[in-house]
């Protein structure tokens, strides 16, 4: 086998990122290198031949890839049967009629976003169920402190008209 075909064949096989080929006349699987497989949970042998709409349930960007001749860059896809989050970047392969795919798995990262905003809409919630409950303590202990502040300036009240009537007592 000729050095290059070799060295090519190491980097498809060994290559993290998926990356599937399909004929650009019916968008069915003519390549997929163990990396898309493995993403997409499926077997090579099952998957070659076989149109790419029934692997990837939509095949429009790769259509639309071969129609304009133009490269796809940082298509972001959920997979969520699988679950499987990437980035694509599809481009066309205009003298072998192909259109073939980079698939970057970006699942780890994309559910600790999930999980991050997560826990943010939780602080939020518990910060304002706390401030809530701080208002309304605030507004109990303030009504309860306006209560007994209008008792005690009635009592003094009294007591204040008490001692003046005393003293008006003792003056005549």
């Amino acid at each position: 086998m000729d050095t290059k075909v070799l060295l090519w064949k190491l980097l498809w096989d060994y290559d993290p990122n998926g990356l599937i080929v399909l004929d650009s006349t019916d968008m069915k699987v003519r390549l997929a290198n163990p990396a898309f497989c493995k993403m997409m949970r499926v077997n090579y042998n099952d998957i070659l031949g076989r149109k790419g709409v029934d692997i990837l349930g939509d095949v429009d960007d790769f259509i639309k890839v071969w129609r304009t001749r133009l490269v796809n860059r940082g298509i972001e896809r959920e997979y969520p049967h699988i679950p499987l989050y990437v980035r694509q970047v599809i481009f066309p392969i205009s003298q072998e009629n192909l259109v073939a795919a980079i698939f970057v798995d970006l699942t780890k990262e994309w559910q600790q976003e999930k999980e991050l905003a997560e826990l943010k809409r939780e602080a939020i919630t518990e910060v304002t169920q706390v401030v809530n409950k701080q208002m309304s303590v605030a507004q109990e202990i303030a009504g309860l402190l306006g209560e007994t502040t209008a008792e005690i300036k009635v009592s003094l009240l009294r007591l204040l008209d008490m001692l003046e009537k005393e003293d008006a007592g003792e003056n005549e």
